[in-house]
């Protein structure tokens, strides 16, 4: 996992190797906080830098994760979505859950 604060650069000798770089989109250790914006460009420097090594490493998503930004984080590169408060705090999660999967 790559937390909010930590460059990218600091996978670039080793992502070849790396099955799955998870981008923590908030700070760690408290579910419900808000999404921190500056992750769309971390993900699209990832995602560059997994193509210019011809890397087959996924990215995936924790923290924040909404309908507001899934489509948004999926075009800057993101394989996979973790939106455990978003799902798990709605009134219907079976529903929200498909409305994540039609994005």
């Amino acid at each position: 996992a790559i937390n909010p604060h930590t460059s990218i650069d600091l996978l670039d000798d080793v992502i070849a190797d790396i099955d799955l770089v998870c981008v923590m989109s908030v700070n760690p250790g408290f579910g419900g906080q808000k999404f921190i914006e500056n992750t769309y460009d971390k993900v699209r420097k990832l995602k560059s830098l997994i193509n210019r090594k011809g890397a087959k490493t996924q990215i995936e998503i924790d923290g924040g994760v909404n309908q507001q930004n899934a489509l948004k984080l999926m075009e800057a590169g993101a394989d996979i979505l973790v939106a455990g408060s978003f799902v798990f705090s709605a009134e219907n999660p079976i529903s929200t859950i498909k409305e994540l999967k039609s994005i």
